[in-house]
């Protein structure tokens, strides 16, 4: 990960963030390889959690459940964490969802503050890179009659993400370079 951020210029950019889902282990990667780069939350996993709060309190396909979900994602996309954490708080005790939910906004809050972030030219989503993934991996793994042990997959995705990105001849390079380091 480091070579590859090092690769594009990411330390000398003048600005820096890193995009991820909210779960703890990113923002200690982050921490590690990126110091002082922006953390944001994934705006619309974040919204994903609201929605899911909704649906345990209210019911999937409830129409006041979706109108909960839609004002708390208002609340998110304008900054108005105090009114949105009041409104998980209103039904913490209820459900282990709320519950959840209130601990993932607390303890991600500093990360989630979207009108400044846009304010700056930031992207608050990582469904770009998702797509990309999706291209990359997905189709090629997920065709009809395919099979693949994991260490099949590693290889043909890491072959398949160096094709995508115009590094083929690198890859190769560095590959033959190691084989007569061996001999």
């Amino acid at each position: 990960m480091d070579r590859e951020a090092q690769r594009r210029g990411f330390d000398q950019a003048p600005r820096q963030a890193v995009l991820g889902d909210g779960a703890p282990w990113i923002w200690n990667v982050a921490d590690e390889q990126f110091p002082g780069a922006v953390q944001i939350v994934d705006l619309y996993h974040a919204k994903g959690h609201l929605s899911d709060v909704a649906k345990a309190n209210y019911g999937p396909g409830s129409h006041v459940g979706a109108q909960w979900a839609e004002q708390r994602h208002d609340e998110l996309d304008k900054g108005e964490m105090d009114a949105l954490l009041q409104a998980l708080r209103v039904h913490a005790d209820a459900t282990d969802a709320a519950r959840q939910c209130l601990d993932y906004v607390t303890r991600n809050r500093s990360r989630m503050r979207y009108p400044e972030f846009r304010a700056h030219g930031l992207c608050v989503s990582t469904g770009v890179v998702e797509a990309g993934c999706k291209v990359a991996s997905g189709t090629r793994l997920k065709r009809a009659g395919m099979h693949w042990t994991v260490a099949g997959a590693d290889a043909i995705i890491a072959l398949r993400c160096c094709k995508l990105s115009g590094r083929f001849e690198d890859f190769w390079g560095r590959r033959s370079a190691a084989a007569v380091a061996r001999r």
